[in-house]
């Protein structure tokens, strides 16, 4: 199983600068929302992330092994 990733959003810190919107507007418009990111889409959300001058993104990534989900939670 291929590993996924989450777009998270913190509404209190986001002030809608609009940098990830430019970079990421598939997932940004019409509303920011947590959500499943495509994988095409990965470098594009992470670039988006990186960009967020108020660190209001975050991309989780989730593995498919629960040797994986074991390393991240501890």
């Amino acid at each position: 199983m291929t590993a996924g990733a989450r777009l998270r959003v913190n509404p209190i810190a986001c002030d809608a600068r609009g940098l990830c919107a430019e970079v990421l507007p598939e997932m940004i418009f019409p509303v920011i929302r947590d959500a499943e990111v495509p994988p095409g889409l990965l470098d594009e959300a992470a670039e988006a992330v990186r960009l967020c001058p108020r660190l209001a993104l975050r991309l989780d990534h989730r593995a498919g092994t629960p040797a994986a989900s074991r390393q991240r939670a501890g």
